[in-house]
């Protein structure tokens, strides 16, 4: 049996309004905090009352609200300025995906003598940064508790994995109650792509039987939120998505996602188009790569999102999975095909490179080479 080898950084504090706790948190981990975060969360109030909550415990808050919904690394050289000038003790990312990237950019920028293209162009800072924090207000990210960041270059908008120092998160706050308010197709997409990370990650080459058992635990959960939203059966949808996030997210950095949760990343960087829009397009694509090279797994998906599978044979049950998913699709109203975002074939081959190039792929369980990625972007056009 192969080797397990794991470690979790950060302190990680969950449940429902967790972010009360911020001040005693952060008390003692410094006086003046940078929260880098985004426009959107005034409309929630979620800025004004995290901001309260650390001036109350006599913490001193310098805000860098400008990150938009399709930054490139660029907007942390900014953030980090007004960190550096401030004299800042620690970086706090408050909000999505995008801005968690973008909050842990500044912790590295802020005090590292490299600048942003040598992280970018694969150089790595080794001990210099300034403390970071994370409350996603959407908890789904793979490389939550990893040492790894996805960045979008500014030169060509193409994703790169930034290498951070170890330790840089050390305080993880996952509360419900700033969940993002998802409905309709978004919080379906939402379901699928943390499902399309999960199933990734349990196949992968690095899985063992710690990520197994947390990411069996993921794909339940979102097969369910799926199932309730068919149905339209009441459910505490936030918890739910934050139990499944969290379980995917610990899985993933035992393991590693793969070439879909690549290429949903990378085509989110260069086109106007939602990072989980792409990767519930891309799903059933790379399950049928998964079903060849990943049978009895697979076999166990099928049972894990709800398929009766006793007296069939491994390969029926496997690629039982791939039929689960398209029929949730069709019942579900997401979308099915790349083109339904306005996307041009001819300008996908790069992105294809792109998504290949990022380490973690090297950890799928068959081989992808960028021909490879381009045709699941073909097969999924």
């Amino acid at each position: 049996m192969a080797d397990t080898i794991f470690k979790l950084d950060p302190e990680i504090i969950t449940g429902p309004d967790t972010v009360n706790r911020a001040g005693s948190l952060f008390s003692g981990r410094g006086s003046k905090i940078l929260v880098a975060t985004e426009q959107g969360l005034y409309e929630q109030k979620h800025i004004e009352r995290f901001i309260k909550i650390l001036e109350d415990a006599g913490i001193e808050t310098i805000l860098f609200d400008e990150i938009p919904a399709q930054a490139t690394a660029d907007v942390a050289e900014n953030a980090a300025s007004l960190a550096r000038g401030a004299r800042c003790d620690m970086v706090v990312g408050l909000g999505g995906l995008r801005t968690q990237y973008i909050a842990r950019l500044v912790s590295i920028l802020a005090v590292s003598k490299l600048g942003l293209f040598d992280l970018l162009d694969g150089k790595k800072e080794e001990k210099a940064f300034l403390p970071y924090a994370a409350l996603p207000t959407a908890v789904g990210d793979p490389f939550l508790f990893s040492d790894n960041l996805i960045a979008v270059d500014p030169r060509d908008r193409f994703v790169k994995l930034i290498k951070c120092p170890r330790f840089l998160c050390q305080l993880v706050i996952l509360d419900p109650v700033l969940s993002e308010p998802l409905t309709g197709k978004l919080a379906s997409t939402a379901a699928f792509d943390g499902l399309c990370a999960s199933i990734e990650a349990y196949c992968s080459v690095k899985a063992n039987f710690l990520s197994d058992a947390l990411l069996e635990q993921a794909i339940s959960l979102y097969a369910g939120m799926m199932h309730s939203y068919i149905e339209n059966q009441a459910a505490d949808f936030p918890a739910i998505a934050y139990d499944a996030g969290l379980l995917m997210s610990l899985g993933a950095s035992i393991c590693a996602p793969g070439i879909g949760t690549a290429l949903s990343y990378a085509l989110g960087g260069k086109f106007p188009v939602s990072k989980s829009w792409c990767a519930t397009v891309l799903l059933p694509y790379v399950m049928e790569k998964l079903v060849a090279s990943r049978p009895e797994k697979m076999a166990k998906v099928a049972a894990l999102m709800g398929e009766i599978v006793e007296g069939i044979s491994t390969a029926e049950a496997a690629n039982m999975t791939v039929d689960t998913v398209r029929r949730r699709m069709g019942q579900l109203s997401v979308p099915a095909r790349l083109k339904d975002f306005n996307l041009s074939l001819d300008r996908l081959v790069p992105v294809a490179d792109a998504a290949r190039n990022l380490e973690f792929v090297a950890y799928s369980p068959y081989t992808v080479a960028s021909e490879d990625a381009y045709d699941l972007l073909k097969q999924s056009y």
